[in-house]
């Protein structure tokens, strides 16, 4: 779970605001995340497409964001995407690519091109 000073502004605020509330929803990500053998990077690309899933652009931001400082590749993000479009639609995985390039076009994250 991440400290609350890399969280955004708002969420931030609400940490704290809130801090036995916000160390309660860390114990809680956290207990989730060692629930199963998943490791580390398949959770954060399944967090990812659960965000993708919701239609939560700060959630796909986020994942994609934390995904590539734990050395995912871009690619692997855009998959995510390219997979919901048979089960979300095309429109969802459309818009879950501009949000994760979005990050992915950030400085030190230049998008990449196929041909």
């Amino acid at each position: 779970m991440q400290n609350r000073t890399s969280l955004p502004a708002a969420a931030a605020q609400v940490a704290q605001a809130y801090p036995e509330l916000y160390r309660a929803y860390s114990a809680l990500g956290a207990a989730c995340a060692a629930s199963g053998p998943i490791e580390a990077k398949a959770r954060r690309l399944v967090k990812l497409a659960l965000a993708i899933g919701a239609g939560s652009e700060g959630g796909v931001h986020s994942h994609c964001r934390r995904g590539l400082e734990e050395g995912l590749a871009p690619e692997a993000l855009r998959q995510v995407a390219l997979l919901a479009i048979p089960t979300l639609g095309f429109p969802r995985a459309v818009a879950a690519l501009t949000w994760i390039e979005d990050v992915i076009g950030r400085p030190g994250h230049p998008p990449t091109t196929t041909a």
